[in-house]
């Protein structure tokens, strides 16, 4: 490949994922599309598919997601499953993108590397600050992500109906005591 051939490319793809931005923050996963995509960067729909493969890759790529954590320090120890679930709970509802990322992180390698550098970039510090055992912190992260992750497949990918049912004040009832077991039980 030639040197000039290679920095058109580079430019494409670059085009592609500006514009992928823009078009994934005002329209949402869903609304945005791919001939949109490719027309905001001036180019040929089947461009975007070359570059990237398909759309769950594009937005896996594109796509900037930060959790938001608040800051719990106020919160009693006692106390930080309950805020901790409601609070996820509260951000999977109000941001589409998430729910899309987690549709697209269970096929694509490069979505499955963005949520857990969420879960670990964001989760185990907050836990850190919370003086959680360091020893610890990365098992107590850990479940705690797999338990948001397992109710945010159910009920916003999947619908469970059950868990899809459930107001958001019954699921902090049911999985807050199971998240505050991972926070604050001893291990073994």
């Amino acid at each position: 490949m030639t040197a000039e051939r290679t920095r058109r490319s580079d430019a494409t793809r670059a085009a592609i994922l500006a514009a992928a931005r823009e078009r994934f923050a005002r329209d949402g996963y869903d609304r945005a599309t791919i001939r949109a995509i490719a027309a905001d960067a001036g180019i040929d729909p089947a461009m975007v598919m070359r570059y990237y493969g398909s759309k769950d890759k594009l937005f896996a790529l594109a796509a900037e997601f930060d959790l938001r954590l608040p800051d719990f320090a106020e919160v009693p120890i006692d106390e930080l499953g309950a805020a901790l679930t409601a609070y996820a709970i509260h951000r999977w509802e109000s941001d589409e993108t998430l729910p899309a990322l987690l549709r697209a992180a269970v096929t694509n390698e490069g979505a499955a590397e963005k949520m857990r550098t969420i879960f670990g970039g964001q989760i185990i510090p907050m836990l850190i600050g919370r003086g959680i055992d360091p020893a610890e912190v990365a098992t107590r992260a850990g479940l705690v992500g797999a338990q948001m992750l397992g109710v945010a497949l159910c009920r916003y990918v999947l619908r469970l109906p059950p868990v899809a049912a459930m107001t958001a004040d019954e699921l902090v009832a049911w999985v807050g005591p199971t998240v505050q077991r991972y926070l604050s039980e001893p291990i073994g």
